[in-house]
């Protein structure tokens, strides 16, 4: 006996070491991945953080009569190589619109360009010797300085770095979402009720419920190239605008709005159903009056998960073309748009400096976004959820 309570000790100690190890190689794992998430939210906000401050130049404006011709003309030669062109285009501009100025002088900050940008945050740069010494010069003068970066949520998109920003793309995010919204909720919704409420249960539905659950594991690529072949090639719909990226994200949204449905209508408890058909339901009224109601919150909670990982789509949208050069924010549905990832996605692709944390500081502002709504997501069903 107490041989075979040795080799039982044995194995048990055995046993206890082998379950410690896997202890320790979860908690190692975890924090390898720990590590990493903080690593990369560091390198983005080290990156991003500084597109939130723009170098702008005081300068002095004189509007004479070269500068109707050519804006350059009226500013100082030494000063002007350093100011954005995007005000000097809008000198001309100005002074067309208003006569008055011609002869007048003014003093104003205004843009600097992106390399005085990334020299006085001490990125690489292209500024000659001399015009390094021309700006600390003026940053002696108090003539140069960083500033909040309004232009970044201000402004769409331009070639320029100093002058781009994310506000068409935003607009252009907003609508097409407001599409996928209007077309995969009422759609989910419904066909989970159908389903779960009133589908009998034979091979049809049983086949459906199958393309459903993989229709939801499927690349999200496929849905851009459905969306092109049948919304834009067959059925005509404008390319690169926000109804057909709507439309297109709402065939990827539905089937997580589905399955998000029809888990919150399985969590509610049969005993309502059987109180409302004993009081005299109809099938219709208990699911409208009583399951429905019930079963909101996580079809709300659902949905918004749903819809940021929408946002964040970013295949689909390309092969639909909603990565166009957009300077301005669209006022229609049928215009020509893009959305934040196409682009954070179109300037990781731009040669300059700049855009290098133009493209950290999107990011931050898309994870931003999406922190809000899954957070959101996760304030709705923890104030309204029910334990039965």
């Amino acid at each position: 006996m107490s041989h075979s309570f040795d080799d039982i000790s044995t194995q048990l100690r055995r046993r206890h070491r082998r379950s410690s190890r896997l202890k320790w190689i979860s908690m190692g794992a975890l924090g390898i991945a720990g590590l990493f998430l903080v690593l990369f939210f560091a390198d983005m906000l080290a990156k991003g953080l500084p597109a939130f401050q723009q170098a702008q130049i005081q300068v002095e404006v004189d509007y004479n009569e070269d500068a109707q011709r050519m804006g350059r003309a009226a500013l100082d030669p030494e000063v002007s190589r350093l100011v954005s062109r995007t005000f000097e285009r809008l000198i001309p501009v100005r002074m067309r619109d208003n006569p008055e100025l011609l002869g007048t002088t003014e003093t104003r900050w205004v843009l600097a360009d992106s390399e005085v940008d990334q020299y006085l945050k001490g990125h690489r740069h292209k500024l000659s010797e001399s015009q390094q010494a021309t700006v600390e010069a003026l940053v002696q003068q108090d003539r140069v300085e960083l500033k909040f970066n309004t232009t970044f949520f201000t402004s769409g998109d331009s070639k320029m770095p100093e002058a781009a920003g994310i506000l068409s793309a935003a607009v252009g995010t907003v609508m097409t979402l407001l599409v996928t919204l209007a077309i995969a909720f009422p759609i989910g919704v419904m066909t989970a009720v159908y389903l779960e409420e009133f589908a009998p249960d034979n091979r049809l539905t049983q086949i459906i419920e199958i393309n459903i659950n993989n229709l939801a594991a499927i690349p999200s690529i496929l849905f851009g190239l459905l969306g092109l072949a049948i919304f834009i090639n067959f059925f005509g719909v404008p390319r690169s605008t926000p109804l057909v990226g709507g439309m297109t994200l709402a065939l990827m949204t539905l089937p997580v709005i589905i399955i998000a449905t029809r888990t919150a209508l399985r969590s509610v408890p049969d005993t309502i159903r059987h109180a409302a058909f004993g009081v005299g339901c109809s099938r219709w009224q208990v699911v409208r009056d009583h399951v429905l109601p019930l079963a909101m919150p996580g079809i709300m909670t659902g949905s918004i998960i749903g819809l940021a990982q929408a946002m964040g789509e970013t295949a689909p949208l390309i092969i639909i073309g909603m990565v166009a050069f957009i300077p301005d924010a669209g006022s229609s549905f049928t215009q020509a748009a893009t959305v934040l990832p196409a682009q954070i996605f179109t300037w990781a692709g731009e040669p300059e400096q700049a855009f290098v944390e133009k493209t950290a500081g999107g990011i931050l502002v898309l994870l931003a976004i999406l922190i809000f709504l899954n957070a959101t997501a996760v304030v709705l069903r923890k104030k309204f959820e029910r334990r039965w």
